[in-house]
């Protein structure tokens, strides 16, 4: 991985952080809409973090395929990650 790993760890255990904090809400009970959106919140971290990555991946790893027989392979990879974002 070529990514900032500093940032990617960072903001990871801020998502564990969000979903301990979740577990806790629906322990107290708390009110739906304030679950709703803390989810959405880590959702939104996790987005972040999976752009991040991607972002990095196609500029290290598939930008290095591109002059090897490598390149169907993370063309397909990329593609398949595609597939499942847009579901």
């Amino acid at each position: 991985m070529k990514s900032d790993r500093t940032k990617i760890t960072r903001l990871l255990k801020t998502a564990r952080g969000q979903i301990d904090g979740l577990l806790k809400m629906v322990d107290d009970n708390r009110y739906c809409i304030d679950i709703s959106n803390q989810i959405l919140a880590t959702e939104a971290i996790l987005r972040k973090v999976n752009r991040e990555i991607l972002h990095d991946h196609i500029g290290c790893c598939v930008e290095d395929a591109f002059n090897t027989e490598e390149q169907v392979k993370k063309i397909e990879e990329i593609m398949s990650i595609v597939d499942k974002l847009t579901k």
